[in-house]
């Protein structure tokens, strides 16, 4: 697992990786180090390295390269839209109904809880998992300020946290958090913001492809 400043050592885990067959590389991220040069006109080195390594541990060995990234259409076209490089493209969607009540529980796992979460649930609409941890720091701000000790997460202060972060102050921090309706999503449905190309970038069409 390759996140961060780690992904330095790209070349390492693929050697490391071919040694110890079957076995998976996992870039987290991989658009920091893998931007299209039309965004960035000198490159990164990393970005070489990530393609030898790619190509260098050959058709024959049992290894699995996986890439995360937010940015799918900003990554380098030698990487994304070249056959046997990326075989298969998954979106993991934001969290439904079902997926944003689990993470609650997650984020709350060992706090007391005396809210009905399904009100929770139904206004967090269109929210990543993200929005619903800083949603569950803040409310447990809100009941230690209330004189909860130890905290006690209630209705009242959930529905106060996230008037708060819904507010037109807070919109910055939603698109920050990944929530819909921040600043560049109006023209996108989901809450996703739209692709803003650089002056003088012409976009590439995008493809759809795997197996």
């Amino acid at each position: 697992m390759l996140t961060g400043r780690s992904i330095r050592f790209i070349d390492q885990a693929a050697a490391l990786a071919r040694r110890l067959q079957p076995s998976m590389v996992v870039l987290e991220d991989v658009d920091l180090v893998a931007t299209d040069r039309d965004f960035a006109p000198d490159g990164n080195p990393l970005l070489f390295s990530l393609l030898d390594a790619m190509d260098g541990v050959g058709a024959d060995a049992d290894v699995t390269f996986a890439l995360t990234t937010n940015r799918a259409d900003i990554l380098e076209i030698a990487l994304a839209d070249r056959p046997g490089r990326v075989d298969l493209a998954i979106e993991i969607p934001r969290p439904d109904a079902s997926c944003r009540e689990r993470l609650l529980r997650v984020y709350a796992r060992g706090l007391t809880v005396d809210a009905d979460l399904g009100q929770v649930v139904a206004g967090t609409e269109g929210v990543t998992a993200s929005f619903i941890k800083e949603l569950i720091r803040r409310t447990v701000l809100v009941s230690l300020r209330a004189g909860d000790h130890p905290p006690v997460l209630r209705g009242t202060h959930f529905a106060g946290v996230l008037a708060e972060m819904n507010s037109e102050h807070h919109v910055l921090t939603r698109a920050l958090l990944g929530a819909a309706g921040g600043p560049l999503d109006d023209d996108e449905p989901g809450g996703r913001p739209p692709l803003r190309p650089l002056p003088g970038h012409r976009p590439r069409p995008v493809h759809p492809r795997g197996r």
